[in-house]
């Protein structure tokens, strides 16, 4: 079944014009800065978050607005109903900025491996030698995701005809209740649903694996673009507390799992599982040439160009630099 991501983002395109077009002068602080995050992703920056510790630095008051999807997050930025987003997926940013969403790319949240992938149901009897028999059956992926991206990624590679398969668009919980009810063969998806998925069946590939392929996994951290002309020193407040926070976890991380655990929605033992498949890099990696110094540029470049050759989006920019903006990073102190 063929399957794009182009609709997701259509309506928002129309009506976030205006803020693409806008030439918003600085202001006062808002009363509330909304942003978007993940439950079941346990992140050093919950530090912050609980010790309303990004509240006082950066002086307003923090909404803090659970999504299942990067795709709508986007949606959410650009509607103007948040302003940014923590640990947004690279596929969906780039699906969004290649659709002209007017949102940027500030900084590098997390780079992960293993946390993100798809579990093929131990019924199905299906692995990476007969990977072919996944063709007409039905696979559970979020649309629009890093999920979405490498589950393509490995079919291609495993010579599996993609637009065969019947894909079915699922946020990671309902993907991992479809595995568990026996209603599909394989399910994508990231964080506890990915451990809850595991108990049906094995991935496909493992992360290693993945990499060797040159898939790459991270997600960013992402602003409206009318809210970071508007408050650019907000932006670098917010990237200054949370460079602290994963400077903190990594000096002491007993000290502070069971504070993240708690604010992720996870028991200990799962987010302390989860959070040793994590990488969050601090300021002068994110700003060297592995991270948004070029590399981070050309990845979303080559994201981009896969998702147009398997007619996901109908077109990628030519260059992705101006939608990844390392300018608020470099002035954290």
């Amino acid at each position: 079944m063929k399957v794009t991501v182009t609709n997701i983002f259509k309506a928002v395109v129309l009506t976030s014009s205006a803020f693409a077009a806008s030439t918003a002068l600085a202001g006062d602080k808002p009363d509330t800065v909304t942003v978007g995050y993940f439950l079941e992703w346990p992140t050093a920056n919950q530090i912050a978050q609980v010790e309303k510790t990004y509240d006082k630095v950066m002086g307003v008051n923090m909404e803090w607005r659970a999504f299942d999807s990067g795709t709508a997050m986007s949606a959410a930025m650009a509607s103007g109903d948040v302003d940014m987003a923590y640990s947004q997926g690279l596929v969906p940013f780039t699906v969004a900025v290649s659709q002209g969403l007017p949102i940027t790319m500030v900084g590098i949240a997390v780079s992960y491996a293993e946390n993100d992938n798809c579990v093929v149901s131990e019924k199905s009897g299906i692995t990476q030698a007969n990977a072919k028999e996944l063709e007409g059956k039905k696979v559970a992926v979020p649309f629009g995701t890093v999920a979405h991206y490498k589950m393509l990624k490995v079919m291609s590679h495993l010579n599996v005809d993609s637009t065969n398969i019947h894909l079915l668009d699922m946020a990671p919980a309902d993907s991992a209740a479809a595995i568990a009810r026996g209603d599909v063969a394989m399910a994508c998806g990231w964080g506890g649903a990915l451990r809850r998925m595991k108990a049906y069946g094995d991935v496909l590939m493992s992360a290693e694996d993945q990499e060797k392929i040159g898939i790459r996994v991270f997600d960013v951290i992402s602003v409206n673009n009318k809210f970071a002309k508007k408050h650019p020193e907000l932006v670098t407040q917010f990237l200054k507390v949370t460079n602290d926070s994963n400077s903190s976890f990594l000096q002491n991380p007993e000290k502070y799992q069971p504070v993240i655990a708690k604010a992720s929605g996870l028991n200990l033992d799962d987010s302390n599982q989860v959070l040793a498949l994590f990488d969050f890099p601090l300021k002068d990696a994110q700003l060297s040439s592995d991270w948004m110094g070029g590399t981070v540029q050309s990845y979303t470049k080559e994201v981009a160009d896969f998702f147009v050759l398997h007619k996901q989006i109908p077109k990628a920019l030519p260059d992705y630099s101006a939608s990844i903006d390392s300018s608020f990073y470099q002035k954290v102190d």
